[in-house]
């Protein structure tokens, strides 16, 4: 058995390097055996995506066959700019030159038409949208850009909504993604590399920089982890992220996600490198730091008192989302001595009947809570706010009245809960609910002590992260003159230095304001 197993994954991947090595030679100048091997890799005519159309031009006299993939590709392109141009009766002589060069010049000049040599470059543009012609007696073809996929339109952003502020956010197109990034920055220096990853189904990705900005280091890096990846199928940007992020078992991202065109290029313009792909209405933004993933767009739209103040409320929601229910297990199980008689009194009479251990009190609830907010995101989009307004209403009522749960115990929940939708980005928020359960039970262990514990642990931790190079807490931890929007942000005017975490190659943006005798 062992032995018919071997020789079939001997001949599969023999098969394989055939086709690797077909796909690598050289166009013939032989229409038909061109059109043979094209074939072939595309399995057709099993496969009858591959759409062939032989024609002949009696006016050139030649034979042609012009290829595409049936759903990449504009039908009504392909009539106006290539076929109706090919069969159309020439008006006078025609130019003394070949007929490859006629094609480009004469006959499609208005198509985006570029030459290639290869049987790889050909299945390269068929299935990327575009529309090969091969020429008979032509040792190449040419490639015409026909691409059609379907795309949703330009849309509002749905987790990222901002009052103040551009509307726009990505699509699933690529294109269209980085012509959004392109209308917020005009600089000829906005480079776009484009990274192939996958090898079954052959995506895209595209590095986004600004090359006199970026740090050369920081861009390489990211090009070549882009490039070890080694898989069949790359289908989104959050699966990239997991290939190329430091720590995949970390609780904390690496890297951040925006669906908004003018966050992403904010980040570009601080020296960052984002990551555009097909499928994606997702930026991927690299290195990012700590102080990321607690700030948001409207911060810097907003005049300075109103921003600080939303930034103030997003932190000390953001505590309150990590320590509350710890905080409530330690007074009232280690500490009874802090909190006041008559409201100690108070929380002992509503607990008077309640048949659990207020650890498992809070677990039930908090397992409660995880569960309506799931359900309100899985379930229909109209049905989704009613169950979570009627799901925590009923549930929580039902709760007290049957003496399964403390009165005060469902406030706080309820607070802290409404404290985590207050973190900007889905990926931190799930991280701080988690670390949630991890400070609960050192509470109901040790207490007061149980939380500096693993306070100490998480802040020692965080310090030791790093994001493609560039540490997780710059430039707190390691201090240093930078960018002073951290927890709380300046006048925009104020903000004249580039954040020095990312070693931007200029570290002005503008220049420094009067009266402002320090970089920090």
């Amino acid at each position: 058995m062992s032995f018919f197993k071997n020789k079939q994954n001997k001949n599969e991947e023999n098969e394989s390097e055939a086709n690797q090595q077909t796909n690598e030679e050289p166009l013939s100048d032989e229409v038909m055996l061109n059109l043979t091997k094209l074939q072939t890799i595309f399995s057709y005519p099993t496969n009858n995506a591959l759409q062939i159309r032989n024609l002949f031009l009696p006016i050139y006299d030649k034979s042609i066959v012009v290829l595409s993939i049936e759903g990449t590709v504009d039908v009504n392109l392909i009539d106006t700019t290539i076929l109706q141009p090919l069969l159309r009766k020439s008006d006078g002589s025609l130019p003394n030159i070949d007929f490859v060069s006629l094609l480009l010049t004469t006959i499609l000049p208005t198509a985006d038409a570029k030459l290639i040599t290869t049987v790889n470059e050909v299945q390269q543009s068929l299935v990327n949208g575009s529309t090969v012609i091969l020429v008979d007696n032509e040792a190449c073809a040419v490639s015409i850009d026909t691409v059609k996929f379907e795309n949703r339109s330009v849309s509002e952003p749905t987790t990222e909504t901002t009052i103040i502020g551009p509307k726009a956010a990505f699509n699933e197109s690529a294109a269209v993604n980085r012509s959004l990034l392109r209308k917020q920055i005009r600089n000829p220096n906005f480079f776009c590399d484009p990274v192939t990853i996958g090898q079954h189904s052959e995506q895209e990705v595209s590095v986004m920089y600004i090359k006199n900005i970026a740090d050369n280091g920081i861009v390489e890096e990211v090009i070549k982890r882009l490039k070890a990846i080694e898989t069949d199928a790359i289908l989104t940007l959050s699966q990239v992220e997991q290939y190329i992020e430091e720590r995949p078992y970390s609780i904390f991202p690496t890297t951040l996600m925006t669906e908004r065109p003018d966050r992403a290029a904010s980040f570009i313009l601080e020296g960052h490198v984002v990551l555009i792909m097909e499928n994606s209405p997702t930026a991927l933004i690299v290195p990012t730091t700590f102080w990321s993933f607690i700030h948001t767009v409207e911060d810097q739209y907003l005049r300075m008192p109103y921003g600080n103040f939303l930034r103030t409320i997003r932190l000390i929601a953001l505590f309150i989302a990590l320590l509350t229910p710890a905080l409530y297990i330690a007074v009232t199980t280690f500490h009874t001595g802090m909190i006041p008689t008559d409201l100690m009194l108070a929380i002992a009479a509503t607990r008077e009947r309640i048949p659990f251990p207020v650890i498992a009190e809070i677990i039930i609830m908090e397992v409660a809570f995880e569960i309506l907010r799931e359900a309100g995101v899985r379930v229909p989009t109209t049905l989704g706010p009613t169950i979570g307004i009627v799901g925590a209403l009923i549930l929580g009522q039902a709760a007290v009245e049957a003496n399964l749960i403390s009165p005060i115990l469902v406030v706080i929940v309820a607070i802290t809960g409404l404290s985590s939708f207050t973190i900007p980005d889905v990926s931190f928020n799930i991280s701080i609910r988690m670390l949630r359960f991890v400070f609960l039970f050192s509470a109901y262990l040790f207490g007061f002590f149980g939380i500096a514990i693993v306070g100490a642990f998480l802040l020692a931790y965080l310090v030791s992260m790093k994001s493609f190079g560039v540490s997780f807490f710059e430039p707190l931890s390691p201090h240093y003159p930078s960018s002073k929007d951290l927890l709380a942000r300046p006048p925009i005017w104020k903000q004249w230095i580039r954040p020095m975490s990312m070693s931007p190659k200029q570290k002005a943006r503008a220049p420094k304001p009067k009266g402002d005798g320090n970089n920090e």
